[in-house]
């Protein structure tokens, strides 16, 4: 093979010289590769089988700060009911009679919920509407059973062991990894600085001991979720990638769902089609009806009938260029329709008035005269027909 004849032809135009190599790159495209983004329609099916993105990180954060600030707000609270609690078992019960009698410890096992439940409920009030605020800004309002399925895939080993390892379980595990080392970090750090304070506790009574330990655990407790919140929101980006990533669709897909929603257009075209003929059908029935047929005369052809019951003007009722014109005159002298010869008032009113509507008064005088020699050559004939007037 010549030097000259190595040549690689792309998409088949032609070959250069005998033994050229033809190629059509479209054999190397991948059609099942997911490049497109996901459609509104793809998105709304997703929600439906449940399919959102949310940052469990930023969700869970956002909770734990609520719940630490909620127990900081409410510490003076909680430690006097706990107190009032104490004092009265310690005060009251040793000297109830039959301490240990069923009816004595339902009592106290009722004043214990109690206590517990005035304590608790404000708590955690703050910390489910936190946790419900932030799955309502993220998510949105979402109802589904498609999670609840039983799916045997979920039973399969082999599934369940490529899920284990694969790129998404090894990201969760960097993250959990990089999460607890700055968490870590920052709880080192923070009891560094309350190292002085932490030793003299050796000092203090119990109560203020108690009191300064809870203070700056819930301190520190804030400042992590904080740190935390941070990490999250990195994390619902991330989501977000991730999400759109797992919605991108094929172009065959993109199709596939256009002749779903769109209607496919091969079918589309036919029905199209069919609707020109039967309407071209419909307008050459209505020829022999009209009175009179205004040609170009061999490119334009428009049939005219006037009725004064049921217009005050002609109606065009069928019309035509080319091929459709040749046709329109062949109908008009089967059925001796009178054809006459002006051309611009075809052009005009091919172009100008559709079918079915009537002329505009700016032609009224070229078609009343166009109508009065047809009447004229009908009345030599014998045939009787209503006249038509200009109007003004």
């Amino acid at each position: 093979m010549k030097k000259d004849c190595l040549a690689w032809e792309i998409k088949g135009y032609g070959a250069a010289c005998a033994g050229t190599v033809m190629i059509d790159l479209q054999l190397f495209a991948d059609n099942d590769e997911k490049t497109e983004k996901a459609t509104p329609k793809k998105r709304q099916e997703a929600r439906k089988k449940g399919q959102v993105f949310q940052s469990r990180e930023i969700s869970s954060a956002t909770v734990l700060v609520f719940l630490f600030v909620g127990l900081k707000v409410f510490g003076g609270y909680i430690y006097k009911e706990l107190l009032n609690f104490i004092n009265h078992l310690l005060t009251e019960y040793p000297f109830v009679d039959n301490l240990f009698s069923v009816q004595v410890l339902s009592k106290l096992f009722a004043e214990t919920l109690t206590v517990f439940a005035r304590i608790i409920v404000p708590i955690l009030t703050i910390a489910v509407a936190a946790g419900f605020a932030m799955g309502a800004a993220q998510v949105g309002f979402l109802f589904t059973s498609e999670t609840l399925g039983f799916k045997l895939d979920r039973l399969n080993p082999a599934i369940g062991l490529k899920r284990i390892f694969s790129m998404k379980s090894l990201v969760e595990l960097l993250k959990a990894a990089v999460k607890i080392a700055i968490v870590a970090y920052m709880a080192y750090g923070f009891i560094r600085g309350e190292e002085t304070g932490i030793l003299n506790t050796i000092n203090m009574d119990v109560i203020a001991a108690a009191s300064y330990i809870a203070g700056i655990s819930i301190n520190l407790a804030v400042r992590l979720c904080i740190a935390l919140i941070v990490l999250g929101i990195l994390d619902y980006g991330y989501q977000w990638w991730e999400y759109e990533k797992s919605l991108r669709m094929t172009k065959q897909e993109l199709k596939e769902e256009f002749k779903q929603t769109e209607g496919n257009p091969e079918v589309k075209s036919r029905i199209k089609q069919k609707q020109r003929q039967l309407s071209l059908r419909r307008m050459m029935h209505e020829i022999p009806k009209a009175d009179v047929v205004i040609t170009n005369p061999t490119h334009f052809a428009v049939a005219l009938k006037y009725d004064p019951k049921v217009s005050d003007a002609p109606v065009v009722v069928a019309k035509g260029q080319d091929y459709i014109a040749l046709r329109i005159k062949e109908i008009a002298r089967e059925n001796n329709v009178e054809i006459v010869e002006n051309r611009q008032l075809a052009r005009t009113i091919y172009y100008t008035v559709d079918i079915g509507q009537a002329i505009p008064p700016e032609l009224y005088q070229a078609v009343a005269e166009v109508l009065a020699f047809v009447y004229s050559l009908r009345e030599r004939a014998g045939i009787r027909h209503g006249a038509f007037s200009e109007r003004g």
